[in-house]
């Protein structure tokens, strides 16, 4: 491995890498605080997937690996949720390293996406369109008990199909075991997503009311007590007067 100029340490597998002597590497794709992730092609198949590899000191006794696998695996059927395969070992420079992989999904970083818009900020409805189907598949994850733990732009991968937008989460944080407060974390982290949506807090006051009735300032006590469940915003987003105001 090797180290940034920052310190991180990096994998840095070039093209042609085999992971497990099953996946042969094609691309990085990102990385963050956990580890790194690779597009793949499996040999005996062709399927492309995706390789997340956890850093050592990051998933001691494989607890972040466990973690996610099981998460990925009990919120199986929500529809922002990547499909997990199983898990790989491997050694990189003589070290041992777990590697979980995935369903490859193609899309573009949602932080990436409001960068190249016109201002780094969206039309309001596109933004409006991107939260519905976000709090769609929030919605879903909090039905089961379940929660993000940290939703911000560079963790949802956006896909635009025909009129539509197709979302996928990635990176799940583990807080502990889910509750009230978690489910209502993710809710804050909505509505502030969407404020970064269309241009942040600099270019806040200038907002629509439909904006501004939903980020509130950016303030918890606001959005909890307007948005109680994730089912509220919902019935909120398909309900609420454009003209109202």
């Amino acid at each position: 491995m090797t180290r940034t100029s920052s310190g991180a340490r990096r994998f840095d597998l070039p093209a042609g890498r085999l992971i497990g002597g099953k996946y042969e590497v094609i691309a990085h794709i990102g990385h963050g605080w956990e580890g790194e992730v690779y597009r793949v092609v499996e040999r005996a198949t062709g399927a492309i997937r995706a390789a997340k590899l956890f850093l050592p000191e990051r998933n001691p006794r494989d607890r972040a690996v466990l973690f996610y696998a099981r998460k990925l695996e009990r919120l199986r059927d929500c529809r922002m949720v990547i499909q997990y395969h199983h898990v790989e070992r491997m050694k990189v420079r003589s070290e041992e390293v777990t590697a979980l992989v995935s369903e490859y999904v193609e899309g573009r970083r949602l932080d990436r996406l409001v960068a190249e818009a016109r201002g780094a900020r969206l039309p309001e409805f596109e933004a409006l369109c991107i939260l519905h189907e976000l709090v769609c598949g929030v919605e879903e994850l909090h039905a089961l008990g379940e929660y993000h733990g940290d939703l911000h732009a560079a963790n949802i991968l956006v896909r635009r199909r025909g009129v539509r937008f197709e979302l996928k989460l990635v990176d799940f944080h583990d807080r502990g075991r889910g509750g009230t407060r978690h489910r209502r974390d993710d809710l804050v982290e909505v509505a502030r997503l969407l404020r970064d949506m269309t241009g942040g807090t600099a270019d806040y006051a200038r907002r629509s009311d439909a904006i501004r009735h939903i980020v509130c300032g950016g303030r918890r006590d606001l959005v909890t007590r307007k948005f109680p469940s994730a089912s509220h915003l919902r019935r909120h987003l398909e309900t609420f007067d454009w003209n109202a105001g």
